[in-house]
C-alpha cells in the first residue's frame, strides 16, 4: 500500500525569476531546496489552466474538432477546449468556450475529471466536463486566427482512431477511455446539473 505522506518528496522554492513572458504564457526559473538539502533549478511554463468540453448528443455521438496545431505542425482531432480567462471558474470557461468554438449551448453539465497534461514542465490544469441537452445557438465565435472544423463521431470511431495511432491528443485519448467505461456501464455516470 502506498504511503500517503509525501512530505519527504516535497521541494521548497528558495527564489523565483521570470525568464520570459508572452501573450498568455510565461516561463519561470526557480531555485529550489531538495528534500536532501541540496539545491537545484526548475524551469517551467506557467499556464492559466483550461476547460475541456465533451458534447454528447442523444444518439451518443460526440462533437469533436479538427484543428491545426502550429507547435507540432499537424492537424489533430480534439475535444473542444479553451483557456481559463482571469476571474472565471472552469465551468464558466467551459460554457463560454463551448458556445464560441461550437455554437452550441448545453443545458446539462457534469464535471468528469482533472488532468495535468505536462507535469514535468508546465503548471497547466485541465478540468473536463461532460455536457448534453445541446441546443444550436447560431454561429461559431472563433478568436482571430482560430480555425476549427466540427464533426460528430461515434465512440467506436474514436476508439478505432486511438488504436490506429491517429488520436494522439492526450486530453482526447483520456476522454475516449472514460467514455468507453461510461457508455459500457462499467463505470457510473457522474451526476449532471441543469445550468442556465
Amino acid at each position: 500500500m502506498p504511503d500517503d505522506d509525501d512530505s519527504r518528496l516535497v521541494e521548497h522554492r528558495i527564489d523565483s525569476e521570470l525568464a520570459w513572458r508572452g501573450g498568455f504564457l510565461e516561463v519561470r526559473r526557480d531555485r529550489v531546496r531538495l528534500p536532501d538539502g541540496r539545491e537545484s533549478v526548475r524551469e517551467y511554463v506557467v499556464h492559466p489552466g483550461a476547460a475541456v468540453m465533451v458534447p454528447i448528443f442523444p444518439d451518443q455521438r460526440i462533437l469533436v474538432e479538427r484543428q491545426f496545431r502550429y507547435p507540432v505542425g499537424a492537424t489533430f482531432v480534439e475535444m473542444p477546449a479553451g483557456k481559463i480567462d482571469k476571474g472565471e471558474t472552469p465551468l464558466q470557461t467551459a460554457r463560454r468556450e463551448l458556445l464560441e468554438e461550437t455554437a452550441y449551448v448545453a443545458r446539462e453539465w457534469a464535471w468528469l475529471t482533472r488532468l495535468h497534461p505536462a507535469i514535468g514542465f508546465a503548471s497547466e490544469v485541465m478540468d473536463v466536463f461532460l455536457c448534453r441537452d445541446l441546443v444550436h445557438a447560431g454561429q461559431q465565435q472563433l478568436d482571430v486566427g482560430e480555425l476549427v472544423e466540427l464533426e460528430l463521431v461515434t465512440l467506436g470511431w474514436l476508439i478505432d482512431e486511438l488504436r490506429a495511432g491517429r488520436l494522439s491528443d492526450v486530453k482526447t485519448q483520456i476522454v475516449t477511455f472514460w467514455l468507453d467505461r461510461l457508455f459500457s456501464g462499467a463505470w457510473p455516470w457522474p451526476e449532471f446539473e441543469r445550468v442556465g
